[in-house]
């Protein structure tokens, strides 16, 4: 469900807090059913490849350490329940007010709106060509499929090893 009067936030967290103060968000929205005020969050992350002990491994790093974006319909209920969530130092903005992000800010962080994926006809041992990200024309079969996170796992010949990648939906197509 969207709603255009949703815009996106930063929240500022303790550093290596961010998937806790996530995790905690979302069994508040479960439990005190909020998934209409509070609609996404979001820790970006990009993939990184690092030489360690003369290895390339392939690691996902925050684009934007101590942040979580929030996308919310805020009112000074929801404005208090993101505060009081333990790891929250404050919102991003003046004197700690939320201030929503503009089209442009959510555009130059990479946000992208996901469109609803309800049809996903890619099973494991499909081949696949990664069509996003550092990945974009590498091909590779599938060898986990997680619906809950819509999340795929690829198997990629990566500096002649082959190495399980996992891949959003909108970031594989079938081959």
């Amino acid at each position: 469900m969207s709603d255009k009067r949703a815009k996106w936030y930063v929240v500022h967290t303790y550093c290596g807090y961010e998937n806790k103060v996530k995790a905690n968000l979302e069994k508040i929205i479960e439990n005190r059913n909020l998934s209409d005020k509070i609609l996404d969050i979001r820790i970006p992350t990009e993939l990184v490849t690092e030489i360690k002990d003369g290895k390339k491994i392939v690691k996902e790093k925050k684009k934007f350490p101590s942040y979580v974006l929030i996308k919310a319909v805020m009112d000074n209920d929801i404005w208090y329940t993101i505060r009081n969530v333990r790891g929250v130092t404050g919102f991003v903005g003046p004197e700690s007010k939320p201030t929503p992000l503009t089209d442009e800010e959510i555009e130059a962080m990479g946000i992208k709106e996901e469109e609803v994926v309800e049809v996903f006809d890619i099973e494991v041992g499909d081949n696949v060509k990664i069509v996003a990200g550092p990945f974009a024309d590498f091909y590779g079969p599938v060898i986990d499929i997680n619906k809950e996170r819509k999340k795929v796992k690829v198997m990629l010949n990566l500096f002649g090893r082959e190495t399980p990648v996992e891949f959003d939906y909108h970031q594989v197509e079938k081959f």
